[in-house]
């Protein structure tokens, strides 16, 4: 098993840039597939981003904005947020995937998931 824990939220104004991080923990071998989601008030779990064996997932919404990138030597995942809208807002997670990745629209089947941080834009 392994223990996720995310930092870096906070609130931005519209256009601005956020960078989060996910520190891992523990067995190494359920972190091949990392992704990152979201949840605003009133609305599902969405898929943000996802990185595992192949080319990185990106949700339409953020495609061209948002950028994740997997550093295996400092046990990290991060989520580069660029150009944020307010639409962005809400709490996000990590996740790590078992023998499988998991969905990448809602985050069902990821094994372990982080904390959560909150992302405010206005």
């Amino acid at each position: 098993h392994v223990q996720l824990v995310e930092s870096g939220g906070g609130s931005v104004q519209v256009g601005g840039s956020l960078r989060l991080s996910c520190k891992t923990s523990g067995a190494t071998y359920m972190r091949w597939c990392m992704g990152w989601f979201r949840q605003a008030p009133g609305n599902e779990r969405e898929g943000v981003a996802v990185i595992g064996t192949g080319s990185p997932w990106y949700s339409n919404s953020v495609k061209g904005r948002f950028t994740i990138a997997h550093d295996e030597t400092k046990n990290a995942v991060y989520l580069q947020m660029n150009n944020l809208k307010v639409e962005d807002s809400g709490i996000y997670d990590c996740a790590a995937g078992t023998m499988f990745c998991g969905a990448r629209t809602t985050g069902a089947g990821f094994g372990y998931w982080g904390q959560g941080t909150q992302v405010t834009v206005s």
